[in-house]
């Protein structure tokens, strides 16, 4: 992911991008668990896919993206609407196994989604952020933070996995 630019030095750019660190890593786990055929720990880890993503998702529409959207209205919309097709693959998860046959085809197409969309803000809207968000916007954008809360601590992978971490597909993720 993008370190050139400076903006992970930024609290809230960095907080986010670890929320993206987090995710990523688990994308790699329920890619690991639909190619073993596991569908119930794919489930489970979407479950948790969706727990980082509520709140990184409120910080970025209730703080970050309306500071950008003047600039690149189009742009924060397609993210937008990217967050709700990601969210809605997820949701499905949300009690369990879903009993769709379809569900882990359309699981794999988001998290490939996801993927390009985080590639989306670190490698744009977090760099650009830095021309555009004054010393007031990132406060909002901090606001929206303590709102919304974080579902990763100190050591994203505190929880325990049922599949081993499979590094060969990470860059997959």
């Amino acid at each position: 992911m993008c370190e050139y630019c400076g903006c992970q030095q930024i609290a809230s750019i960095g907080e986010l991008t670890r929320e993206h660190d987090a995710v990523v890593a688990e994308v790699a786990e329920v890619r690991a668990f639909l190619r073993d055929h596991d569908v119930e720990g794919a489930a489970k880890t979407s479950r948790r896919i969706a727990e980082i993503l509520g709140p990184h998702t409120e910080v970025e529409e209730g703080g970050l993206f309306p500071l950008m959207s003047e600039e690149f209205p189009d742009h924060i919309e397609a993210l937008e609407r990217e967050h709700r097709v990601i969210e809605a693959v997820l949701a499905e998860a949300a009690e369990g196994i879903p009993s769709d046959p379809t569900w882990p085809t359309r699981l794999l197409a988001a998290l490939d989604t996801l993927r390009d969309h985080i590639l989306k803000e670190q490698d744009g809207v977090f760099p650009a952020s830095l021309s555009i968000v004054d010393a007031q916007g990132w406060e909002q954008v901090e606001a929206a933070r303590a709102r919304a809360g974080t579902a990763i601590h100190d050591h994203p992978h505190d929880h325990q996995h049922e599949h081993p971490h499979d590094p060969e597909h990470e860059e997959h993720a």
